[in-house]
């Protein structure tokens, strides 16, 4: 899902790498794809204690504890882009006395239009009650100035089926190094199989969650891993960010630093 919010944020090549906000970014899982995309990323969570867990993982993007319906507060025209996995259904919710979700999600999407860049869009998965639902969030969407609608991947899949909110800010997107600009167009959903979508892979080629959490459990990436970069480039480089952030027990590197260990006995 994450894979398909980066697809659907159509990202320009040349301006990488891009400076997205991950909104409800709980463990870090969508954060550590971001990475891999070669991107930037900010995060934040309502939930100290999934933060507390993105920080055990030594994810590399900064972390906020934060409720989206109090809103995004970032100055302005801070981010390229946005996504957010199976959380925007939630501000639907009054799950405190104090909650108004129409003031909750009036709050959060104007707060987000305005820390996006001019041009840029925000992707929100999630899993809507009703086309009533659909229609309540959008409005306040629409009030806050963003253009979009709504993505439906594998509609005739039960399994399958996604929804994605994609929205922009402007009507034209950024496409090239010498200010190139295309107009904003909501994309098609994917139609693919079903039995394509199980296996991971959807009628662009974007890879699922399930397919990557198929490759953790048998040992990850052989050879290569994160964008490209080999074993040792990335733990090296993970090294270095732990010194930056003034961790004393980071291991020297050595000749043998990313080599595969042989066994004991």
């Amino acid at each position: 899902m994450t894979e398909r919010a980066i697809e659907l944020l159509m990202l320009p090549e040349h301006r990488k790498p891009a400076l997205l906000l991950d909104i409800g970014c709980g463990s870090g899982l969508s954060g550590e794809i971001i990475t891999e995309h070669g991107h930037e990323w900010i995060g934040f969570d309502i939930s100290p204690s999934m933060l507390e867990v993105a920080l055990g993982k030594e994810t590399e993007g900064d972390l906020l504890l934060a409720d989206a319906g109090q809103g995004c507060n970032f100055r302005a025209g801070s981010f390229d882009g946005a996504i957010s996995i199976s959380v925007l259904q939630w501000l639907c919710n009054a799950d405190a006395t104090s909650h108004n979700p129409a003031q909750r999600l009036s709050s959060f999407f104007t707060t987000l239009y305005s820390s996006l860049s001019r041009g840029s869009r925000a992707v929100f998965q999630f899993y809507p009650e009703s086309d009533d639902q659909v229609k309540f969030i959008m409005q306040f969407a629409t009030r806050a100035g963003f253009g979009g609608g709504l993505v439906v991947d594998y509609p005739n899949s039960k399994k399958a089926k996604k929804f994605y909110l994609v929205l922009w800010v402007g009507g034209e997107m950024l496409i090239g190094p010498n200010g190139q600009t295309s107009k904003q167009t909501l994309p098609e959903g994917l139609t693919h199989d079903h039995e394509d979508a199980e296996a991971g892979v959807g009628a662009s080629g974007v890879k699922y969650e399930k397919r990557r959490m198929d490759r953790d459990r048998k040992g990850g990436k052989k050879g290569k891993k994160r964008g490209g970069e080999t074993a040792k480039e990335y733990i090296v480089r993970k090294k270095e960010l732990n010194r930056k952030r003034g961790k004393e027990d980071v291991p020297l590197d050595s000749r043998y630093t990313g080599r595969r260990r042989k066994g004991g006995f």
